[in-house]
């Protein structure tokens, strides 16, 4: 086994080597003056089985690039199989016509990775489950679930049962995975569901569920500019929530994203480390926790032919 990575997460990518008692395959990644991407493995990897660890986060385009460059350096350097490894999925929310002449992107993204060479995709908590199915290969979609659940468990204690707590899905889309969490917990769910009125009007938050009297989490699969999310939190604490936090898988974060999240009601918000955390010092209502020990084990289960799925069979 040999695990390569490129520059979108280089901090996560070592302590998923680490789990995997390995070390990263000396590459020479380069920017050329024009743009142009260039890639050297240092190291013999014939007949190996390679994982290729890269996010497809800010600058996407770039990075994106950059894993389709090194997963045929890797092909053509005569790899037994090639894994790409993408902890975020970049263009996951393109799955579909959204107008009549407009791409579905996530599908020509998982074209071009298969193209390139790659014989399998391991990624967590795609935007939609249903792009597994734009790939030809087999993609394990992995879940940060058992991650938060813990991390609940820690932060909240006894508060985290006896009906204390209420599990929010900021959209209809999430209601699913709103659920899951809520079993785990004994617990309800909420739903906000959120509309203009008008166009150029602002969002109206409605929520469906009751929160009043109980601790509010808000769960999610991706935090963009955070607009939606603290406007989510808002409309919580007014129907009578005693608190709000979120728990979101990745944590993209553009703009004033941040500084929303800080000047929010939130007490806090909980990502993953899936995209290298862009957050300026001093903004203490973001935390991150580690998802390294999840793409270890599940690297070690692929690479010897185990089961992946019963990674998350285990309890809290």
């Amino acid at each position: 086994m040999k695990i390569i990575a490129g520059n979108s997460n280089l901090q996560l990518a070592e302590e998923i080597a680490s789990h995997c008692f390995a070390t990263l395959v000396p590459a020479e990644i380069k920017t050329f003056a024009d743009g142009e991407s260039s890639v050297e493995f240092l190291e013999n990897i014939r007949g190996e089985d390679v994982f290729i660890i890269q996010s497809t986060s800010t600058p996407v385009n770039d990075n994106l690039m950059e894993l389709l460059i090194m997963i045929d350096a890797a092909r053509r350097s005569s790899a037994t199989r090639i894994t790409a490894v993408m902890p975020y999925f970049g263009y996951a929310r393109q799955d579909r016509k959204s107008a009549s002449r407009t791409p579905i992107t996530a599908k020509l993204v998982s074209n071009l990775i298969r193209k390139s060479g790659a014989d399998r995709v391991l990624t967590m908590d795609l935007h939609a489950g249903q792009i597994q199915g734009f790939f030809d290969i087999p993609v394990d979609d992995l879940t940060s679930r058992i991650t938060f659940a813990k991390d609940i468990k820690r932060r909240l204690g006894k508060k985290a049962y006896n009906n204390s707590t209420v599990f929010v899905s900021p959209d209809a889309g999430g209601t699913i995975r709103a659920r899951k969490f809520a079993d785990m917990f004994h617990s309800d769910i909420a739903i906000v569901d959120k509309r203009r009125p008008k166009a150029g009007s602002s969002e109206v938050m409605n929520l469906i569920g009751d929160v009043k009297g109980q601790h509010a989490i808000i769960v999610d699969d991706i935090v963009d500019s955070g607009g939606t999310l603290c406007n989510a939190a808002q409309a919580i604490m007014d129907a009578g929530a005693l608190s709000v936090r979120a728990y979101i898988t990745h944590g993209v974060l553009t703009g004033a994203a941040c500084q929303k999240v800080e000047k929010s009601v939130l007490e806090e918000l909980v990502i993953t480390d899936s995209i290298k955390f862009n957050c300026p010092a001093g903004h203490k209502k973001t935390r991150v926790v580690s998802v390294s020990n999840i793409f270890g084990e599940a690297i070690r289960r692929v690479s010897n032919e185990e089961s992946v799925s019963s990674l998350f069979a285990q309890k809290i």
